[in-house]
């Protein structure tokens, strides 16, 4: 199996890595954008879509910066491939041209949001059927400068706009699994400001509500929270469910009623089996480039 790779960065690698468990024998390649690019053992370098032609690759993973994603994934079109997208779908609107494209060629395609892999989230997905729900509030605070130890934050992407970074979207993980687990809210109401400590010009802060037919849904996110915190609170008619993302564990009022020994980083490997053996092989579609729109659009139409 070929596996074509836009983008090396830290998450490509956790993705490499989930892939070599599940077929050691894949073989990498990675489109470069200079004939300077370091060799990687294990990966062989492509310079330009005349090289990417000769080779039959069973799917393309998009993980370069989100701002160059439009880019992208124009150029691979052409190849007739699936695209394994990275979260964000992209930096900005673009009054759907690219999906329209995408659709328009029948090209198959994934967006990544790992989360609604985890064990916690499955559990609470499957217990909230058919129940009533009040009220949902959640949350995502972390600290930025813990994200990538060793590199200034004020010059990663997240901390600049102009690079598609903020908190509005580079945690659009939260939109996402709201989406997964509510559907489409009826309205967006947002707030967005760069206000605290970390000085830097993408937004540090976010406040969303989500209003659907029974109730409304609070997200907050922020980078600057010293101490990580990511829950999902949903108030039911009889009953409290509390999700411990972190943890991956799930408490009714105060009760534990579930836990999973898993963590995050088991979500990608998890998720790229699913990519391979439903959305590949088997034509299944979960959050394709029509939905990824659709929650990039919450993220933000009217910013």
């Amino acid at each position: 199996m070929n596996v074509l790779i836009v983008g090396l960065g830290s998450i490509a690698n956790k993705h490499i890595s989930a892939l070599k468990n599940i077929n050691p024998d894949i073989k990498f390649y990675a489109l470069r954008s200079s004939e300077d690019a370091n060799s990687i053992e294990g990966i062989t370098n492509l310079f330009s879509i005349i090289e990417i032609k000769v080779i039959q690759f069973r799917f393309a993973i998009i993980s370069n910066p989100t701002y160059a994603h439009h880019q992208t994934i124009k150029k691979l079109i052409p190849l007739n491939i699936p695209l394994f997208i990275e979260k964000p779908l992209l930096s900005k609107l673009d009054n759907g041209e690219l999906v329209n494209l995408i659709n328009k060629n029948t090209i198959i395609t994934y967006v990544a949001c790992n989360l609604r892999f985890l064990d916690c989230l499955q559990f609470t997905k499957n217990y909230i059927t058919n129940e009533r729900i009040n009220e949902v509030n959640i949350y995502c605070g972390s600290y930025l400068p813990n994200w990538r130890p060793g590199r200034n934050y004020k010059k990663t992407y997240s901390a600049n706009k102009d690079q598609g970074g903020g908190v509005h979207i580079d945690l659009i993980h939260e939109i996402d699994y709201a989406y997964w687990l509510f559907g489409k809210p009826k309205k967006v109401s947002k707030v967005f400001s760069s206000k605290s400590s970390l000085k830097i010009n993408a937004f540090d802060y976010a406040n969303y509500t989500l209003s659907y037919a029974d109730f409304n849904t609070s997200i907050i996110l922020n980078y600057f929270r010293r101490d990580p915190r990511r829950t999902l609170e949903i108030v039911l008619e009889k009953e409290t469910i509390l999700v411990d993302i972190l943890k991956n564990m799930v408490y009714r009022d105060t009760e534990l009623i579930f836990h999973s020994e898993k963590t995050i980083v088991d979500t990608y490997e998890t998720q790229l089996r699913f990519f391979i053996d439903k959305i590949i092989t088997e034509k299944s579609k979960l959050n394709i480039i029509d939905e990824a729109y659709e929650i990039l659009e919450i993220c933000l139409q009217n910013d």
